[in-house]
């Protein structure tokens, strides 16, 4: 599966992902994505009103 950004063969040390069903998700909460997406709406004031455009689903095989 192509996602919205490069994954790196080594982790992106400025990111701390702690969802291990994503592609680009390695143990240790370490992010493979060269770059991340926040998406929002204007009116966000709490983590949850906020949702990672980067995400993409991990194959399950």
């Amino acid at each position: 599966m192509i996602g919205r950004v490069n994954k790196k063969p080594q982790p992106n040390n400025s990111i701390k992902c702690l969802v291990n069903t994503c592609d680009y998700y390695g143990s240790g909460d370490h992010c493979y994505a060269n770059e991340i997406e926040i998406k929002t709406n204007s009116l966000a004031n709490s983590t949850e009103m906020t949702d990672c455009a980067t995400f993409v689903a991990k194959a399950l095989i």
